[in-house]
């Protein structure tokens, strides 16, 4: 495979950026400030890697005109570096493109609707009445249940699950190992015994959505879990029947998802983080690393649990304290009525009183 080269001048007329330096310099590929090389383009994007303007080798970088003052060579200048690099990693990417029909060995119903254009890997397994449309690539080892649909342009790594009646729209992009449309976890007690309850509902997923490496979407119990436009989903993430999550949300590893519980618009939530069913969590919500929610949030804004890391011996003495804090307060409500109160005589209580 040949390595993409393009000029300064190409990159600088495709990002709208304003180039310094040579037009004609051609640069083959992206690199890190540390590791780039004299063909590569880099960027600036963390203050934190800032002192290696000075060092890097790189043919290029992307800058913000403020951080170019200080670094001498070619660069291409714009106001936000890493949505610049975000653009043109595609130029560079090395993941192969498969191409149009469906593999020998794979396993296809007979009314399954399949677009010319689509690409069906080898193994993978198309039940009855589902429908692959134009540009879609299935890739080897996938499953797709009956009735299932994926949107155009859909791509879909090896051994991805699709249970029946999913419904994926365009341009989404799963991961190796995930699982969509699996049985919520529905059970009734009877008497100790615990009676399975038929999920029935579906899962639909919206336009320019990515799903992670392992990441699971119980169908619904009833109604359909909801998954919105633009939704990125990071690997490992468990997200549980009937939840809906609203356009652009984004969520990071490991994050735990229980049932029917309902996340807005533009919401950032980070890894760990876990939620508690039939709760809601309105636009706008940046939930931090390993928080536990409990309870719906109605305002807007950053929400944060549990404590940060801190050396052992000083952890240990903050819970030693937070033991204490129970009767602490009490003692200090004890402590607050006795010195906000007035004696029989109307005088306040003199230091010889009990508390």
């Amino acid at each position: 495979m040949s390595t993409p080269a393009f000029t300064l001048g190409e990159l600088a007329e495709r990002l709208g950026a304003t180039l310094r330096g040579a037009a004609d310099r051609t640069v083959r590929g992206l690199a890190t400030l540390e590791e780039a090389g004299p063909e590569h383009l880099s960027f600036l994007a963390n203050p934190k890697y800032r002192k290696y303007l000075g060092s890097t080798r790189a043919g290029a970088l992307l800058l913000t005109p403020a951080d170019a003052e200080s670094y001498a060579g070619d660069a291409l200048l714009l106001a936000d570096p890493y949505l610049a690099y975000a653009r043109l990693s595609h130029l560079f990417d090395p993941k192969p493109v498969a191409p149009a029909g469906v593999h020998a060995t794979a396993v296809v119903a007979a009314d399954a609707s399949i677009h010319p254009t689509a690409s069906v890997g080898a193994y993978a397994v198309i039940e009855a009445g589902a429908r692959i449309e134009a540009g879609v690539s299935v890739g080897a080892h996938c499953y797709i249940g009956a009735r299932s649909v994926i949107g155009e342009g859909g791509w879909l790594a090896p051994r991805v699950t699709l249970y029946h009646d999913v419904r994926i729209g365009r341009r989404v992009v799963v991961q190796s190992g995930a699982v969509i449309g699996g049985e919520g976890f529905g059970f009734a007690n009877e008497k100790g015994t615990w009676r399975k309850i038929a999920q029935i509902g579906g899962v639909i997923i919206g336009d320019d959505v990515e799903i992670g490496a392992n990441t699971t979407i119980d169908r619904g119990a009833l109604a359909d879990t909801l998954i919105g436009n633009g939704v990125k989903l990071d690997n490992q993430i468990m997200i549980a029947h009937n939840v809906q999550i609203g356009d652009h949300t984004a969520m990071a590893g490991c994050v735990g998802i229980s049932g029917s519980t309902k996340i807005g618009r533009h919401c950032m939530i980070a890894g760990g983080v876990g939620m508690v069913g039939h709760i809601e969590v309105c636009d706008g919500v940046f939930v931090t690393g390993m928080t536990m929610v409990t309870r719906s949030i109605h305002e807007p804004g950053a929400y944060s649990s549990g404590t940060a890391m801190q050396p052992a011996a000083e952890w240990k003495k903050s819970v030693a304290r937070i033991r204490q804090l129970d009767d602490l307060a009490r003692r200090l409500q004890q402590m607050e009525k006795r010195l906000g109160g007035v004696t029989s005589d109307g005088d306040a209580p003199s230091e010889a009183d009990p508390l």
